[in-house]
């Protein structure tokens, strides 16, 4: 668990609670809506038009139109082909990228990635929940059969996700309700949890087993074995797993050769990261 800081500078949180007693005064209002539109667009997954960015944010057009015409500016945002709608621009790809990069964790569990791939055949990845959502930060390919439809970068509901439910693992029930206090827990098959009980009963499973053999949890017709991640202090900083089709596994091997060997590959990620076990 992370201690507080001693001090009234600003603090980076998560999913807009204020950060500090002095949050009127730090907060960027402007710069606060400039990123909302960036977030808009990435939502949209495609081009939307200033009426459209305008209205889901709750401003004028002509607002709007300041605010595109900066991140414009800025190379954050750019003017698709039809002349009158507006796409990320590579700038905000290079940001991404430069997180990514920052991520140590990546470089210390790519060679288990890929022994792990090796060994199962089956893409595996590597994921950290960014507040209400898995962001998936590696992905090693299946060399042979199905290919992974996960890109790096691409975000999954944690409330939907075998991941997201390990990720959650250590966290205290009253945070988890904190945290998706209001949020609409929008289904991905029938067996995703649509209420924070049945949230609360998933992670809570998670965190007995130590891991979670899906089929069906997260995309229909596809099955995952995930396991945790830790670092020094023992906290739940990542999680892995396999994940594919239904054809791409071997149903007969999920308790005695696909667990195990994503059990394994957690670990020995998570004693490169410091994790004694204890």
């Amino acid at each position: 668990m992370r201690k507080p800081r001693m001090s009234d500078e600003p603090q980076i949180g998560e999913d807009g609670a204020a950060l500090n007693k002095n949050h009127g005064t730090y907060l960027v209002p402007g710069l606060q809506r400039g990123l909302n539109v960036l977030e808009i667009v990435a939502a949209a997954r495609k081009p939307l038009t200033v009426t459209e960015i305008a209205d889901s944010l709750g401003v004028s057009r002509s607002s709007a139109f300041r605010l595109i015409y900066t991140l414009r500016y800025m190379g954050c945002l750019e003017l698709s082909s039809d002349d009158r709608s507006y796409q990320l621009g590579a700038r905000v790809l290079n940001l991404g990228f430069a997180f990514l990069n920052t991520q140590s964790i990546i470089q210390v569990a790519r060679r288990d990635l890929e022994a792990l791939r090796d060994a199962t055949n089956v893409s595996a990845h590597l994921a950290i929940r960014d507040g209400r959502d898995v962001l998936f930060l590696d992905c090693v390919q299946a060399r042979t059969g199905f290919q992974s439809n996960v890109n790096v970068g691409a975000r999954l509901g944690a409330h939907a996700s075998p991941l997201g439910w390990l990720l959650m693992s250590d966290i205290a029930s009253r945070d988890i309700a904190t945290l998706f206090k209001g949020a609409t827990l929008e289904p991905l098959t029938d067996k995703t949890p649509v209420t924070l009980q049945a949230l609360m009963e998933k992670v809570m499973l998670a965190a007995t087993q130590g891991y979670i053999i899906s089929r069906g949890f997260a995309e229909q017709g596809g099955c995952s074995v995930s396991a945790p991640v830790f670092n020094k202090d023992g906290a739940i900083v990542a999680a892995i797993d396999i994940s594919g089709p239904d054809s791409a596994f071997d149903h007969s091997k999920f308790e005695d050769f696909y667990k195990p060997e994503v059990i394994r590959a957690a670990g020995l990620i998570s004693e490169r990261l410091g994790y004694s076990g204890n």
